[in-house]
């Protein structure tokens, strides 16, 4: 039996992201910013779930600006890896995290306490076709963002490095 979305699941499925730059955008950039300030203080206990699905840290460095940024994104563990998917709310484009890793794909993840260096790279298409169901089981919201968008949700494999 499928899981039901949770609330965050239903107000984002309901909700389209807000455009960068917006007033809208400003604000969950905020809410993003005091999420990560409570993960870090309680070690993951708060700001470590979101509808029940765990949440890591995940750094990357601006490709353009070289500046180092942060963001709190769902995971999926498979087996020593770690699955994100750069679903940015079924917006159009894709979130500036993935294209970041994809000039950096070296890069650190916090999961709780721990920092764990990894290497990013994206799913291969049979990897996704086995992941892909798992990620609507964690969150089933995902599905939804997948019908908003013409473009298909990458999903990115942090692996130990």
């Amino acid at each position: 039996m499928a899981r039901a979305k949770g609330m965050y699941g239903r107000l984002t499925s309901a909700a389209r992201p807000p455009k960068p730059g917006s007033a809208g955008f400003k604000a969950w950039s905020a809410v993003t910013a005091i999420n990560t300030w409570a993960y870090r203080v309680s070690g993951g206990r708060l700001g470590g779930s979101f509808d029940r699905a765990p949440v890591l840290l995940l750094h990357h460095v601006g490709r353009r600006s070289g500046e180092e940024r942060v963001a709190p994104l769902l995971y999926l563990p498979d087996g020593d890896d770690l699955v994100v998917v750069a679903s940015y709310g079924g917006a159009p484009k894709h979130p500036a995290w993935l294209h970041n890793l994809r000039a950096t794909p070296d890069t650190v993840v916090e999961v709780g306490r721990r920092r764990r260096p990894v290497t990013a790279r994206e799913a291969t298409p049979q990897e996704r076709e086995r992941l892909w169901p798992a990620l609507l089981e964690l969150y089933p919201a995902y599905g939804d963002y997948q019908r908003r968008t013409t473009r298909e949700i990458p999903l990115v494999v942090l692996r130990d490095r």
